[in-house]
């Protein structure tokens, strides 16, 4: 039996914190920032590399932060401890960690919640109050790579430079080249620690050289024509000499606003260049909030980083002339009905954004249940009430869209069937996948799906890997439809887990959760395509399995086309399995080569829970093989009795899509079909190329079905 007594928070913060003013204890911070922060590689990095980022044993960022911050209460010592002394401070470190974690998990009877007859109350969610986030605040998964706050810093305050040039006294390339620079002169630094070291007797060695730089060196990184004031300047925007408190883990740690430390005149300390970047990208707007002339316009060019950066990763995806930022929605009279920040069309697809810039104070980190409720309204659930509002307006044939030039969007012949609404928030918002699932209300209808939150981060590794409309809608429509039965840390988790294994489960699961090492591939091809990292920037999975095949050809070709009557067919194949995928691409090939052999018409058809797919190879005259293909949907609907069937008829030639139709209307009992039925022959359950594709008779004098140039009976026939 265990009778340990658990302290409390504060106890164990208190002796945290004389542990890391003890003298030395800066060498046992740039230990764990060696072991946890940096990756050993060869030549070419792996996926394996990266999973030691996951290791359970490893001090997440925060907690490397939080050990800064406390350092930095008292005057720095540099002094290098025995290396018995820094490895007690390691061990006791970790247990100080460990131990306050555990402190921060509520008690087991707070789960519950009594009537006053002290009968359970079944609607309680304990998820919703403040004693059970603070833990996924502080120790949830990152929000952004180190390269994202670095790129996105620069389009979020381009329209603020004349400000900074005017009160800071260098500009935004000055600003990010020195920056640049300081995190570059930190890697070759970390490079050289070992072989460093080696060169020192054992009781001075030391990671804490690799953290030190100079402002010289900063310039001779730079290779180019900086002033040494003007580099001292870029610098010290991200030091404070000034005394602040630190008492709890959750109070504002300056640190984290200003990363770098001062050591001397010209010599600083960077623990953690993330810090830097992160710095980067959050710390100028309250250089700005600090000048109530610019407030304003600092918040009105929040707002607008926030609509461009999204309209600009759609446009990507859907292309410029799909995608319209800033549409009012009027009616007749002219009245302003809503706003969309962004609206995404693709065939009878809408993508409804809504973009917040709210942060999460501090009195909600800090578990105050009233402050998160108000910090959720203003950054998701505010935008969503939006984005819903307007969805519907969508929906009403009395609405009127105008786009921001003034032009009214023409959408009077597009019956929607599926509208997505996405909140997009500007920054860094702990635990916003948690928050999301427990505190958002929202409505679904059969046609206005699941709200999908997200950072702009997120929005940006989407985009980035999801490059063409039919993954990207695919993707959100899976992600929204299991809304309620995903669990991960944050979104990027979900994400990689759909490239490597498409994001498709059994009707009967209530809830799968995504361990955080399922994204190592993911910043695997992220790293590689932003950073420049030696590695690969496509891992196998669904988009590298099906390249260059006939369902390849016809995703494409769908998305060219843009129609809504087979934008359902390209969707529905992107849900179907490996497997099943072969063999839909070997049935292509054998229906085109038995309709180019005889001239007749050839199928596939496949039955789901509730649709289904049918696949005609002919080149029939157009009204014919429309007629044929509709007749023969209508029949397999009927039989499989869904609401919904999608059919393409393919040229046997070329294989291309030469059109497509889409049956959607519930089942209803008909004598005639099930006339019909009776000539009809019964599909089966799975494919199959001997059921599925009957071979054609062969005449004695047809060519030899096996190409062999000679007659039938001259070859093959038995």
């Amino acid at each position: 039996m265990n009778n340990k007594i658990m302290r409390s928070e504060a106890e164990i913060f208190a002796d945290l914190t004389k542990l890391c003013n003890s003298k030395g204890y800066l060498h046992a911070i740039a230990y764990f920032c060696f072991r946890d922060n940096v990756i050993s590689v060869n030549d070419e990095v792996r996926k394996e590399d990266l999973l030691k980022q996951y290791g359970d044993n490893r001090l997440l960022r925060t907690e490397i932060s939080t050990l800064i911050g406390l350092a930095c209460l008292s005057a720095l010592d540099l002094t290098v401890p025995h290396h018995d002394e820094i490895e007690k401070y390691i061990n006791k470190t970790e247990s100080l960690l460990h131990e306050l974690h555990e402190s921060m998990n509520p008690a087991v009877e707070e789960m519950f919640k009594l009537d006053e007859k002290n009968q359970l109350v079944e609607e309680f969610n304990p998820f919703q109050q403040g004693v059970f986030l603070r833990e996924p605040i502080f120790y949830g998964g990152e929000s952004a790579y180190d390269f994202q706050y670095r790129d996105l810093s620069r389009l979020k305050y381009k329209s603020d430079e004349d400000w900074i040039i005017n009160n800071k006294g260098y500009s935004i390339d000055e600003l990010f080249e020195v920056v640049n620079a300081v995190r570059s002169l930190q890697l070759d630094k970390m490079n050289q620690a070992l072989p460093e070291m080696l060169k020192k007797h054992p009781r001075d060695w030391t990671y804490l050289d690799a953290h030190i730089f100079s402002v010289e060196e900063v310039v001779l990184k730079l290779k180019s024509s900086f002033e040494i004031a003007t580099v001292r300047k870029i610098i010290e925007s991200f030091v404070s000499n000034e005394n602040y408190s630190f008492s709890a883990l959750d109070d504002f740690n300056q640190k984290n606003a200003f990363p770098i430390i001062q050591i001397c005149e010209d010599q600083y300390i960077l623990f953690q260049s993330y810090s830097l970047f992160e710095a980067l990208y959050e710390s100028p707007f309250f250089w700005f909030m600090n000048d109530k002339n610019y407030r304003n316009q600092a918040i009105t060019n929040r707002g607008k980083f926030t609509e461009e950066f999204s309209t600009a990763r759609l446009s990507l995806v859907f292309g410029n002339s799909r995608v319209f930022p800033n549409v009012i929605i009027t009616n007749a009279k002219g009245d302003v009905l809503g706003e969309i920040d962004v609206l995404v069309m693709f065939a009878d697809r809408a993508i409804v954004v809504q973009a917040k810039s709210k942060k999460l104070t501090i009195a909600s980190r800090k578990g105050n249940d009233q402050s998160l409720q108000d910090d959720f309204k203003k950054a998701v659930q505010d935008a969503y009430d939006q984005a819903y509002s307007c969805s519907n307006l969508l929906l009403s044939a009395d609405s009127i869209l105008i786009d921001e030039q003034g032009s009214q969007i023409n959408v009077s012949n597009i019956l929607f069937k599926e509208i997505y609404p996405i909140c997009i928030v500007s920054d860094h918002y702990p635990a916003l996948f948690f928050q999301s699932r427990n505190f958002l209300k929202y409505k679904v209808t059969d046609v206005i799906k699941s709200p999908f939150v997200m950072d702009v981060f997120c929005l940006d590794v989407l985009t980035e890997m999801l490059r063409t409309p039919l993954y990207f809608l695919s993707y959100i429509q899976r992600r929204t439809d299991y809304a309620k039965k995903l669990l991960a840390s944050h979104e990027l988790t979900i994400l990689a887990y759909h490239l490597k294994n498409n994001l498709w489960f059994d009707s009967d699961f209530s809830m799968i959760h995504f361990h955080d090492d399922f994204s190592a591939e993911l910043d695997l091809a992220m790293l590689t395509r932003r950073d420049s990292l030696n590695g690969k920037d496509t891992f196998e999975g669904i988009l590298t399995k099906y390249a260059g095949t006939n369902i390849d050809g016809m995703i494409k070709q769908v998305e060219r086309r843009n129609d809504s009557r087979i934008i359902d067919f390209g969707l529905q194949l992107l849900k179907l399995s490996e497997n099943t995928i072969f063999e839909i691409n070997e049935a292509i090939e054998e229906l085109c080569r038995r309709s180019n052999h005889d001239g007749k018409n050839h199928d596939l058809t496949m039955g789901f829970d509730n649709d289904g797919l049918t696949i005609h190879c002919n080149n029939y005259e157009l009204s014919e093989a429309s007629r044929t293909l509709k007749s023969h949907a209508e029949l397999r609907k009927y039989y499989c009795k869904v609401p919904e069937w999608h059919g393409i008829c393919i040229d046997p030639q070329t294989k291309k899509i030469r059109f497509g139709i889409n049956l959607n209307h519930e089942w209803q009992f008909s004598k005639k079909m099930e006339n019909k039925l009776s000539t009809m022959a019964k599909p089966s359950g799975q494919i199959n190329l001997k059921t599925k594709v009957k071979p054609p008779k062969v005449g004695v004098n047809d060519d030899c079905p096996c190409r062999s140039g000679k007659k039938y009976k001259k070859c093959c026939r038995p």
